[in-house]
C-alpha cells in the first residue's frame, strides 16, 4: 500500500469553524484513498485563502513533497490547491519530477497530456474567478464609499447597523470616544496618561480589552470621528454619510498637540498661570516658582530687563479686564427688548446664510467633479489628486456642520445663541473668582488672547469679541454727536446709551453668524 498526504483548505478561519467543507473534503479523500488502495500517513488542513502566495501549510506540505518521502499528494479539487498560477506552477514542478498529485472529486490523469492540459485550463479559470472576485468586490467596496459608507467594522465608538446602511454612534462607548478627544484637547495628557483615564471611565477596545497606546493613537487619528472617511492603503478619502461623534475643530487640536505643537509634559507644581504669561523681549513664557509664601513668574533668559513678576499683580490685572464685561440692569432689560425685535428679522436672514452655504457647497461639488476629470485625463498627479481631494472634502464637511448647526437652531436660534453669549460674558468675572485652578486656566485661554509682561508691568487682552463688550463706552463716544457739545451735562452716562448697546450688538450678531460653533470655545 503506497503512502500518501491530503491536504484539504478552507478560504476564512471562520468556514472553518462553522462550516462543513473541511470535513466534506476529509470524507471525499477517504473515499478516494481506499478506492486507490493508498495510505494517508498525514493531514495538512489550512484556513487561508488560494489566492495569494505564502500559505504557510501549504509550502510546508510542497517541502515535504520534494524530499521525496511519500508517494504523493491527494486533495478535494484543482481549486482547493491553488488559486494563483505560481503556486499551480509548483505543483506542476513536483509532477515533472515523478511526485503524484491526485484529485479526489475529478477524474484527470495528470500523467498524459490530456488530462494535464484540462488541468491547466481548470486553473486558469480558478485564477481568474479570483481576479473577477477580486474586482467585483473593489467596485462594491468603492460605491459604498461613495455612498458616504464604510463597508468595513466600524470604528471604536460606532455600531455596526448592516450592510448598506451608515455607522451609528453607540451610546455606550462613543461618549467616551469624544470624551478621549477633548481630555487629549487640553493638553494635560500625554498617551499614557490619557490611556490610564480612560481605562478608569471604562473604555476599552471591543473585545474587553484595554486599549493600548496603538489603539489610541489610530483613535486620535482617524477623521472618522469628525465625518470623513480615510482608506489608510491608499490614502483616499470620502466624505462619510455617518453622524459626527466630535467637531472638526476638536479634531484640529487634537492634531495640533499630536504634531508637537503644544506641550503635554505631565507638571508637578498646579500654578495658576503656568505657560499662560509670555515675556514681551523674548518671547519665551515664564517660569513659575514659589519662594517666601508667594508665586513669582520669571523670565529665565539672561538678556531680558523682566526679572520677575508676583502672581497678585497678574491676577489683578485680569481681575481689571473681566470685571467690565458685568451688565448694568437698565444694559441688560435694553438687550432683552432689542433681542426681541430683532428675532423677526432673524428669519429671513437665516435663510440667505443657508442659501449661501448651499451655494459654496454646490462650488466644491463643481471642483471635485473638474479634479476627478483632471486625474482621469492625466493631468494631476496622483498623489496631487488625492491631496487636493481631501481638502475639498474637509471643505465640504465643514460647510456641512456650519448648515446643520443652522438647521439645527431652528427658529430663533440665533436670538438664544446671542443671549447665551450675553449671560455667559456677563458673569465670567463671578464664574472665574469661583474656580477651580485648573478652570481659571481654561477660562484664561479661551477669555483671552495676550498675556504680555513687561519688566514688572502685564497687559491682558481680551479675545473678540469679549474685548467688544469690555470697551462698549469706549466705541460709543469716540465721536461728537450731532447738535450736542461733548461738555453737555445732560448727556446720559455711557452704561446706558442706546447707541452703544446697538453698536455692540450689531458686532456680536456679526461675530457669531461667521463663526457659527465658535462661541461656546470663548466663554
Amino acid at each position: 500500500m503506497k503512502q500518501c498526504i491530503a491536504y484539504i483548505r478552507v478560504s476564512t478561519a471562520r468556514q472553518g469553524e462553522k462550516g462543513v467543507s473541511l470535513q466534506e473534503q476529509r470524507d471525499a479523500i477517504e473515499r478516494y484513498v481506499k478506492r486507490e488502495n493508498l495510505k494517508v500517513v498525514k493531514w495538512f488542513e489550512e484556513r487561508e485563502t488560494a489566492a495569494k502566495r505564502g500559505r504557510p501549510v501549504f509550502g510546508e506540505m510542497l517541502r515535504l513533497l520534494r524530499k521525496g518521502a511519500v508517494y504523493g499528494v491527494v486533495m478535494h479539487k484543482i481549486d482547493r490547491s491553488a488559486r494563483n498560477l505560481k503556486d499551480w506552477a509548483d505543483l506542476g514542478e513536483l509532477l515533472d519530477s515523478g511526485v503524484e498529485v491526485c484529485f479526489a472529486n475529478e477524474s484527470l490523469d495528470l500523467r498524459s497530456r490530456g488530462g494535464r492540459l484540462s488541468a491547466d485550463i481548470q486553473a486558469v479559470i480558478a485564477a481568474d474567478y479570483i481576479r473577477n472576485l477580486r474586482e467585483e468586490t473593489k467596485k462594491g467596496f468603492y460605491g459604498r464609499l461613495k455612498q458616504g459608507i464604510y463597508p468595513l467594522a466600524a470604528p471604536l465608538g460606532y455600531l455596526d447597523c448592516g450592510g448598506g446602511k451608515a455607522k451609528a454612534i453607540d451610546p455606550v462607548k462613543g461618549p467616551l470616544v469624544k470624551k478621549a478627544f477633548e481630555l487629549y484637547a487640553t493638553g494635560r495628557y500625554n498617551l499614557h496618561t490619557l490611556a490610564a483615564e480612560l481605562q478608569r471611565s471604562g473604555l476599552t477596545k471591543k473585545s474587553g480589552r484595554p486599549l493600548t497606546l496603538a489603539n489610541l493613537s489610530y483613535i486620535l487619528n482617524n477623521p472618522f470621528y469628525f465625518g470623513l472617511i480615510k482608506l489608510r492603503s491608499s490614502g483616499e478619502t470620502f466624505l462619510g454619510a455617518h453622524p459626527p461623534l466630535i467637531s472638526k475643530p476638536l479634531f484640529d487640536m487634537v492634531q495640533a498637540i499630536l504634531r508637537g505643537k503644544t506641550n503635554t509634559r505631565a507638571h508637578k507644581h498646579d500654578f495658576l498661570f503656568r505657560r499662560l504669561l509670555t515675556c514681551k523681549h523674548c518671547g519665551f513664557s515664564l517660569i513659575a516658582e514659589h519662594q517666601k509664601g508667594h508665586t513669582y513668574y520669571r523670565c529665565h533668559t539672561r538678556s531680558c530687563p523682566t526679572t520677575c513678576i508676583r502672581e497678585e499683580v497678574v491676577l489683578g490685572e485680569v481681575f481689571s479686564r473681566l470685571h467690565p464685561l458685568s451688565f448694568s440692569g437698565e444694559e441688560t432689560a435694553y438687550l432683552d427688548g432689542k433681542l426681541a425685535r430683532l428675532s423677526e428679522n432673524w428669519k429671513s436672514e437665516r435663510a440667505r446664510t443657508e442659501e449661501a452655504i448651499g451655494g459654496a457647497l454646490t462650488g466644491v461639488k463643481i471642483r471635485l467633479s473638474r479634479l476627478l476629470d483632471g486625474y482621469l485625463d492625466g493631468t494631476i498627479e496622483k498623489e496631487l489628486y488625492l491631496e487636493r481631494k481631501e481638502a475639498l472634502l474637509t471643505e465640504e464637511q465643514e460647510l456641512e456642520e456650519r448648515r446643520g448647526a443652522i438647521m439645527g437652531r431652528g427658529e430663533g436660534g440665533e436670538e438664544e445663541r446671542v443671549r447665551w453669549f450675553l449671560e455667559q460674558a456677563d458673569s465670567l468675572y463671578i464664574r472665574f473668582i469661583l474656580a477651580t485652578t485648573e478652570e481659571k486656566r481654561s477660562l484664561l485661554r479661551f477669555a483671552t488672547s495676550n498675556r504680555v509682561v513687561d519688566q514688572k508691568n502685564v497687559a491682558v487682552e481680551l479675545s473678540p469679541p469679549l474685548s467688544w463688550i469690555a470697551q462698549r463706552t469706549e466705541l460709543s463716544w469716540c465721536a461728537p454727536h450731532r447738535n450736542t457739545p461733548r461738555s453737555e451735562s445732560s448727556l446720559p452716562e455711557p452704561a446706558t446709551s442706546v447707541d452703544m448697546l446697538d453698536h455692540l450688538l450689531a458686532q456680536l450678531i456679526l461675530w457669531i453668524q461667521e463663526h457659527p460653533a465658535q462661541e461656546e470655545r470663548i466663554v
